[in-house]
């Protein structure tokens, strides 16, 4: 009688096929492996890590930087004399990026968990090169160009901190199943395996703990909480409308703000007048005009060839806010007819409207007549305008001891940050600051010292509320259409609520953690090994009506005295085709 073994025969795997081949281009089964990975793919392994982190954080920085994407545009303007959309590229690139190398590392995970030996395709490793080298160099260009904008991070992280950390501890919970399936599955505590473990474990408790240097204003009793700090229209609306024209500032008085801010600066005949950029390139159509004289300092022009160009034209060509479209027909043509407007027009303007005024003062270049006089010529437009001095903060430092003589009315405010016992020496009652210049601290201080602190440019919520929750006192927004529509702080609980959120989590979550383990432990107990592409055995050969490949059969013929068929019967009697192999005589 013949003996044999049962037949051999593997399942297709297609997901498996998948992550393998994917990542390290091994789609047939003869070229994957269960080995230990080797240190030169441990060594990828790091970097795609590294990589990964870099771009998480690269990523996050853009995405709340966003606030700030005006200025930054202003920037590269200065530097290349083109009005582009810079971050676009940047998003783009950043996105693609950051998709790619977190799509490697899913398979990565993917592939310790399905006990799999790692081994990054070359392409892929040029691909994370390329990535890692990339982000590096944008690292670097930002902290030359706009160093300041790192401060986005720490501030956002008092908005975002609180559900970071939940989302963090959600994931590496989740990784607790592949952690525990490693430490099942070895045969042997290994050194590998120790380090692995208290590496996560380490990771874990430093995720249970972390909400002790978690600070957020937020985080605050709801019944201490200040009044709605009141919008300022840094240069109108710019969004709805072209920066520093009459329509900006009545676009932003129809969002109910409380002052308007403006940069001046002052005519070759003595105007002053309202423009931001040293040069009326970006903002008119002075090269359709003056082109000869298109690069020259916007002082060096009279105020009647000023008023001559058009302010509006530009808005709807470089759409710089993306807003262009939800303008209606009407708008467009208002918009398309605008010229620069004069500081005495916007005085005008704030005091019908009962509106405080803010103005940046810009001093002409030593060959305007007006270079020594600028703080006089500006002072005597704003008293012939009429406008109530109560209504004007003014901001230059030069001469204020003698401005203070002549219009003693006028709001002294500072833009450069001052102690409080300073300001009151001389005598300012109010501090214009960008909002990464005071912290937590400095606001609750110069409230104490009754120094009313306005902070630009805000125009995101999540911005406006941490800010609201700090107690400031007024912003200055490029977005007052925006932050009007966040009439109470996006989230606002007190540390008790905090309290019982985190422990609430760190304890479920360790309930899950030893819940994985156990489990992962109780299912490795009966396995020699874990095998993915575990061959099934068969003990009876049938035909077989399931999707499955014969990879390979084996027979053992034994001779026994009273022997009956062949194996040829055998296999016709089952439906398979004879082999050539021949028994072996015992």
């Amino acid at each position: 009688m013949v003996k044999h073994q049962p037949l051999q025969v593997y399942e297709r795997q297609l997901c498996l096929s998948c992550i393998t081949g994917i990542y390290g281009c091994r789609w047939k089964r003869y070229q994957r492996s269960h080995d230990d990975t080797t240190k030169w793919e441990l060594l990828w392994s790091l970097i795609l890590l590294f990589t990964f982190c870099l771009l998480l954080v690269w990523f996050y920085f853009w995405w709340e930087a966003h606030n700030d994407y005006n200025e930054f545009n202003w920037f590269l303007y200065n530097r290349s004399g083109e009005w582009s959309d810079g971050t676009v590229p940047i998003l783009a690139t950043t996105a693609a990026g950051f998709t790619y190398i977190a799509f490697l590392m899913i398979l990565a995970l993917c592939h310790v968990a399905v006990g799999q030996q790692l081994n990054l395709h070359w392409l892929h490793k040029i691909g994370v090169t390329a990535a890692l080298l990339t982000t590096i160099v944008g690292v670097i260009s930002v902290n030359q160009t706009w160093g300041e904008e790192w401060h986005v991070i720490p501030i956002s992280l008092q908005a975002t901190g609180p559900f970071l950390h939940i989302g963090a501890l959600a994931a590496v919970t989740a990784l607790s199943w592949i952690v525990a399936g490693q430490v099942a599955r070895a045969e042997k505590t290994r050194f590998q395996v120790v380090v692995v473990l208290l590496l996560y474990l380490s990771v874990l408790l430093g995720l249970y703990i972390v909400p002790l240097s978690i600070t957020s204003p937020c985080i605050m009793d709801p019944t201490s909480l200040k009044p709605r700090p009141d919008v300022i229209g840094h240069q109108g609306a710019p969004m709805l409308a072209p920066e520093n024209t009459l329509l900006s500032f009545k676009r932003a008085l129809q969002m109910n703000v409380t002052g308007l801010e403006a940069d001046v600066a002052i005519s070759l005949d003595g105007v002053p007048f309202l423009m931001h950029d040293r040069s009326l390139q970006r903002t008119t159509d002075i090269e359709k005009v003056f082109p000869e004289r298109r690069a020259k300092d916007a002082s060096l022009f009279n105020w009647t060839d000023i008023h001559e160009l058009n302010a509006g034209q530009w808005f709807l060509k470089d759409d710089p806010f993306w807003t262009v479209h939800t303008l209606s027909p009407r708008e467009k043509l208002l918009v398309a007819n605008q010229s620069v407007c004069s500081l005495k027009r916007l005085l005008n303007l704030a005091s019908t409207n009962n509106c405080t005024v803010v103005f940046r003062l810009r001093r002409p270049p030593p060959e305007h007549p007006c270079y020594h006089s600028w703080i006089n010529d500006t002072l005597q437009a704003v008293r012939l305008s009429g406008a109530p001095q109560s209504l004007v903060m003014w901001t230059p430092d030069e001469d204020r001891a003698q401005v203070r003589q002549a219009a003693p009315g006028l709001v002294q405010t500072s833009v450069k940050k001052q102690t409080p016992q300073s300001l009151h020496q001389h005598g300012i009652s109010r501090l214009l600051l960008r909002y990464n210049e005071a912290g937590t601290q400095d606001i609750s201080e110069f409230s104490r010292n009754n120094i009313s602190l306005t902070l630009y440019t805000v125009n995101e919520p999540w911005l406006y509320s941490v800010l609201w929750c700090s107690g400031v006192s007024s912003v200055s927004s490029e977005a007052p259409h925006i932050l009007k529509k966040v009439p109470y702080p996006i989230w606002l609980m007190s540390p008790d609520e905090y309290c019982l959120i985190w422990v609430s989590a760190d304890l479920i979550s360790f309930a899950v953690v030893i819940g994985i383990f156990i489990f992962q432990k109780f299912r490795m107990s009966g396995m020699r090994s874990y095998n993915p592409e575990q061959i099934m055995l068969s003990a009876a050969v049938r035909r077989s009506s399931r999707d499955v490949n014969i990879m390979k059969e084996k027979l053992i013929f034994s001779e026994v005295s009273n022997g009956v068929g062949s194996a040829e019967e055998l296999y016709v009697e089952n439906g398979f085709d004879y082999y050539t192999n021949q028994g072996i005589s015992q």
